[in-house]
């Protein structure tokens, strides 16, 4: 079976660590997980063109965005004008809808909301990160 392309959207800072777990099943043999990772390690760059045009090619590779809404998730951003979104959060999640990648919503432990713009797009929710709902997730928004 074809892997999944995957766009993982969460915060980096806070996050990172449930990215990394998708990723051990995705490598285990003796887990029942598969995706092609789309998303980029961390950006070395201040430059938010150069960020926005990485982040950007990276969705566009995928046909599903897997968003880790955390604590932050909406969490205003210092250079949210020059991002033209609250937060990256929200300029992933709206680059996603634009490219017509299909949403699955995760809520994190410390989940509080969702970025604004994954609210009104048909997403996926999942109550708590867990292999087996990102699992049924994915599946029942491959055949939306």
């Amino acid at each position: 079976m074809a892997k999944k392309k995957v766009y993982v959207c969460f915060d980096y800072d806070r996050d990172k660590h449930y990215k990394y777990l998708m990723e051990a099943w995705d490598a285990n043999p003796n887990f029942d997980f598969t995706f092609n990772d789309q998303s980029p390690d961390e950006i070395q760059s201040n430059d938010i063109s150069v960020i926005k045009s990485c982040l950007t090619k990276k969705i566009n590779a995928a046909a599903y965005t897997v968003v880790l809404a955390g604590k932050d998730a909406n969490k205003t951003h210092k250079d949210y004008l020059k991002i033209g979104y609250k937060n990256w959060q929200n300029f992933e999640v709206a680059r996603s809808v634009d490219n017509g990648n299909k949403l699955i919503v995760v809520k994190l432990p410390e989940y509080t909301e969702a970025p604004e713009e994954a609210c009104g797009h048909g997403a996926e929710w999942v109550s708590e990160f867990s292999q087996q709902k990102i699992i049924n997730a994915l599946n029942i928004a491959a055949q939306k």
